[in-house]
């Protein structure tokens, strides 16, 4: 079924929680463009640790910034829950969001406030979950298949801080939308997530 006309399915959720998986599954079944905005405060991170002022570099993002292979590391993304606090940040970035999610031919947009600030009349809503112990063991085998050697204490806390600073900041917490279908993944393989993803889709299609 592909989708010709805009069409916004947004998604939300804390790390690991494997709304990333989910949103490009989605993406691809139903031909919709997909935009991880996790991605935009990662490479306004990656651009502070070089020394540039957020908000300036948040004003500034060109779309070619996001294809960076570095904006993947702990490092990164550490610096970009720190940013994405910064009300001025979010601000600069929420013309470029809802511009992509309003696009011909529809989207899926996942991150921490899209069904909440960005696209709050979005078709589909999505608030994709799991337990920080779950989270933080599927972070721990990610980093340890890239070679990372993490301690898993280490990465329970991280996933444990990031929770806090995306849930308690002032600007756009992340929680989930009264209307979001909520979609615990803790005892779901991927395969089983996706599927339930691709069924609400499927629903709000008919």
């Amino acid at each position: 079924m592909v989708v010709t006309e805009p069409f916004t399915v947004a998604i939300d959720g804390p790390a690991a929680a494997g709304k990333g998986t989910i949103s490009r599954a989605v993406a691809e079944t139903f031909g919709l463009a997909h935009l991880d905005t996790g991605l935009l405060y990662r490479a306004v991170g990656a651009q502070v640790l070089l020394g540039a002022d957020p908000i300036e570099a948040a004003r500034t993002l060109e779309a070619q910034a996001l294809e960076n292979d570095a904006l993947r590391t702990a490092e990164v993304a550490q610096e970009a829950s720190k940013v994405a606090v910064i009300p001025e940040v979010r601000a600069a970035l929420l013309d470029f969001q809802r511009a992509f999610a309003r696009r011909a031919g529809g989207a899926v947009l996942d991150g921490r406030d899209i069904c909440t600030v960005i696209c709050p009349q979005a078709e589909v809503k999505m608030f994709v979950t799991a337990t920080p112990e779950v989270r933080a063991q599927r972070r721990f085998a990610e980093l340890t298949e890239r070679g990372h050697g993490p301690v898993f204490d280490e990465v329970l806390a991280d996933v444990k801080a990031r929770d806090a600073r995306d849930s308690e900041r002032s600007a756009a917490p992340m929680k989930p939308a009264e209307t979001a279908h909520v979609l615990d993944t803790s005892h779901m393989g991927i395969e089983a997530a996706v599927a339930a993803a691709i069924a609400l889709v499927r629903r709000a299609r008919r």
